[in-house]
């Protein structure tokens, strides 16, 4: 499989430098133009401004992209939903077809652990969604966690989900589950979830330690690094949070 991989990431890679893999779904299923472009835009810009390299990855016409140029984002944030929300499971068929995919924390794992990039940046998780146990209804990133040995930062797992049995499957796939500065795991919205980490984290340090166990061990596994909400923010993720809440209840 030809995978199509900026020159400015490839040269990074080749030098050993610092670069990060960013999802694409966000950009077309996660919110309108402008505002998607310019969230894009953004991230990519605090990644390079921390000393590294953003590699966004999405499938352009059946070809899979680690990095794009200005040109591309726009692309991607002007066609929305008309590129194809894109797991693991959806890779192959998109790529035969010729189509064009945005692909999830599942398929983005899945090409930057292909092209040796070992951190991936993303907004939040899927897991296991409420009542769980009848549908069966379990995210691929978490398998995919338990054999790709990808890092993925995120702000935990939204609370519309059923995040105790989340972290159980993580722990049943082998998944290395830490928090960054809390032993309490993040609900994306809020700092808080109720539920306790194995693991905690406090400095950027102690986190590269841990994926070079991970690499140096050759687990096979990924890691799950939680770093909650900014405290700036929480107050809105607490009425996101006591929304969804009281949705839960009703529904």
């Amino acid at each position: 499989m030809s995978i199509v991989v900026a020159s400015e990431v490839a040269t990074a890679l080749a030098s050993r430098g610092a670069v990060v893999a960013l999802e694409s779904t966000i950009i077309c299923h996660g919110m309108p133009y402008p505002k998607n472009l310019q969230m894009a835009m953004e991230v990519e810009a605090i990644i390079r401004d921390n000393g590294a390299i953003p590699a966004t990855i999405a499938v352009l016409d059946g070809v899979p992209h680690v990095g794009l140029n200005n040109e591309q984002l726009k692309r991607l944030a002007i066609s929305g939903r008309q590129f194809q929300k894109t797991a693991r499971r959806d890779i192959v068929h998109v790529i035969a077809s010729g189509g064009n995919g945005a692909t999830t924390v599942s398929a983005t794992m899945f090409f930057a652990h292909k092209v040796g990039i070992p951190v991936f940046v993303t907004g939040g998780i899927g897991g296991v969604h409420r009542h769980g146990e009848q549908t069966m209804d379990v995210s691929s990133d978490l398998t995919e966690l338990g054999k790709t040995p990808v890092a993925v930062v995120s702000a935990g797992v939204k609370s519309i989900l059923d995040i105790p049995r989340t972290l159980e499957y993580l722990e049943t796939e082998g998944v290395t589950v830490a928090a960054y500065r809390t032993n309490e795991f993040p609900a994306f919205f809020t700092e808080i979830s109720g539920c306790q980490v194995p693991c905690r984290v406090d400095s950027p340090e102690e986190c590269a330690k841990i994926i070079y166990a991970n690499k140096n061990l050759r687990l096979g596994s990924g890691i799950l690094i939680a770093v909650p909400i900014p405290k700036q923010h929480a107050t809105s993720g607490k009425i996101i949070e006591s929304a969804i809440q009281t949705a839960l209840k009703e529904g």
